[in-house]
């Protein structure tokens, strides 16, 4: 059975401050990282667009809302980033996407 405070009493005896481990990291500044590393391929609306980019040493497509903040351009929550094995599987169903969006026109 459960004792109420039975965690906290064992990691004081381990020599621990009974606090837990911070889990939140620092923001990195988007400047720190050399700036926008995507190529923007095309711009489909006014706040959407689709680039090419590299995310965490892996290439992928981005197609994603931004917003203005500050007088810069944001990247926002809104979006999908495809890796490259994903991007290749909807390649290749391209045709077949077309043609649904036909039939539901």
């Amino acid at each position: 059975m459960w004792k109420k405070g039975w965690k906290r009493k064992n990691e004081v005896e381990a020599g621990g401050d009974g606090a837990a481990p911070s889990r939140k990291f620092a923001k990195k500044d988007s400047d720190d990282d050399g700036g926008d590393d995507g190529i923007v391929v095309c711009q489909i609306s006014k706040n959407r667009r689709v680039s090419v980019r590299l995310w965490q040493g892996k290439v992928v497509v981005d197609i994603r809302e931004f917003y203005v903040k500050d007088g810069k351009e944001l990247p926002g929550k809104k979006g999908i980033s495809l890796p490259m094995d994903q991007w290749k599987v909807m390649l290749d169903h391209i045709d077949e996407i077309d043609e649904a969006v036909k039939e539901n026109s």
